[in-house]
């Protein structure tokens, strides 16, 4: 297991390096979306019209943070269940979407489309949605408002904490139950 501090926009280089088990604190700009922001983007996409954000080494935060606290960005932003994004995310990864942060595993074409664009899956840690808001210093709804807190939010983090989940070389740290044989002991 290694320890890696990134910003944003990544890079291929930035995801080529990672491996399933590592640690990454992640400083930049990245993008809350789920289910319906991302079958937004989809139709956008499919009607030829412009996102409302560059893909292009962009992170995805698959959360629906809940209604910031007075003097707070944000209020809590846990990772939701990212299976239900699976449908979408291999488009998405082929236009440069770098990396996306959820819970939970991926499905085979997700996983192979991580391989094919250099791109990765980060474990945000469930359950620790108010832990999480401490790392977003910022954050702006940039697209589709009426979805709540389901609208796309452009978010400023700073040191937010992650683990590499599924890397661009096909590791898949839920696949290794044996915390040692993931290096992570």
């Amino acid at each position: 297991m290694a320890e890696y501090k990134l910003n944003t926009p990544l890079t291929d280089q930035d995801i080529a390096q990672l491996k399933a088990g590592d640690v990454v604190f992640l400083t930049g700009t990245i993008y809350s979306a789920r289910d319906a922001a991302h079958k937004k983007l989809v139709d956008l996409l499919d009607a030829g019209k412009e996102l409302p954000f560059d893909l292009k080494g962009a992170a995805i935060y698959y959360v629906g943070p809940s209604p910031a606290p007075p003097g707070r960005p944000i209020g809590a932003a846990g990772p939701t269940t990212s299976y239900r994004m699976d449908s979408y995310a291999p488009r998405l990864y082929s236009l440069g979407l770098k990396a996306t942060i959820g819970k939970g595993k991926r499905d085979a074409p997700t996983r192979q489309a991580m391989q094919d664009y250099t791109a990765v899956y980060f474990g945000a840690t469930g359950g620790a949605g108010a832990l999480l808001s401490n790392s977003i210093v910022e954050s702006n709804v940039i697209a589709f408002d009426e979805l709540g807190p389901e609208a796309i939010r452009e978010m400023k983090v700073e040191d937010f904490p992650l683990l590499v989940i599924n890397d661009s070389h096909g590791g898949e740290l839920y696949a290794v139950p044996d915390r040692k044989a993931a290096g992570i002991e």
